[in-house]
């Protein structure tokens, strides 16, 4: 928590380091980079730190959770800049690409609802397996998206004898569309593997539904966070003007 200062009172490196959970050689590099104010200096040479700079530490330590470090380190120079405008207008900016991954999750759910029911048939004739090629096209990835899903144990295609190449079958086909949702909604790699076991495991959508709920969790703590740097940036503005 930050400590209370009183107007105009002097504060060393170290205080704002603590205050923003940072070190003081990243407070001296915040000045440098303009993410705090200028820093005025006694006769002695030394900086002389106020609360404004405190003010602007934590607004910057708070940008930069929610909305990324160079997004953030943009945003202060713009107010130290004197380009409100152009500050606000990146806030905006990350609130609607929030608004569009929200969108895009909501879609996400509703097709891999689709794809997970899509049992593929083992009763009729065998259709033709599909080479990496014809799968990415219909995907609509690149054959390289395939080969990394492969390796990180997301996809087991047949290999043909003789020549090695890979041939997938309809649940491999189902699979890939399964991991290119998902990648689409930036689900890690590394959580998907228990997706497409729930799925070929009888059919099951649990962990499936599961997956969006977490992903639902997420950019909603990311919403909290885009909130509480709003209000940090609007009292350092405040106190500024």
């Amino acid at each position: 928590m930050a400590p209370t200062l009183k107007s105009g009172e002097n504060l060393r490196p170290i205080d704002l380091a603590r205050a923003g959970g940072v070190s003081a050689q990243q407070v001296r590099n915040y000045v440098e980079a303009g993410v705090l104010p200028a820093v005025p200096r006694t006769a002695s040479g030394y900086r002389r730190f106020g609360h404004r700079h405190l003010r602007a530490l934590l607004a910057y330590r708070a940008l930069g959770s929610a909305l990324g470090w160079v997004i953030a380190r943009e945003i202060m120079l713009a107010v130290h800049a004197g380009d409100t405008a152009h500050a606000l207008a990146l806030i905006d900016e990350g609130h609607a690409g929030l608004h569009e991954q929200r969108g895009s999750l909501r879609a996400t759910a509703r097709a891999l609802a689709d794809v997970a029911g899509q049992v593929p048939d083992t009763t009729g004739p065998r259709r033709a397996d599909l080479r990496i090629g014809e799968v990415a096209r219909r995907l609509g990835v690149r054959p390289s998206a395939l080969r990394v899903w492969e390796s990180a144990g997301l996809l087991s295609p047949r290999r043909e004898g003789g020549t090695g190449y890979r041939r997938y079958r309809p649940a491999d086909v189902r699979d890939a569309r399964v991991v290119h949702l998902l990648r689409e909604s930036r689900y890690p790699l590394d959580q998907i593997g228990p997706v497409l076991d729930d799925l070929r495991e009888a059919g099951s959508t649990e962990e499936l539904r599961a997956a969006i709920a977490r992903r639902e969790e997420s950019l909603t703590q990311r919403a909290a966070a885009m909130l509480a740097a709003a209000s940090h940036l609007h009292g350092y503005l405040e106190e500024g003007s």
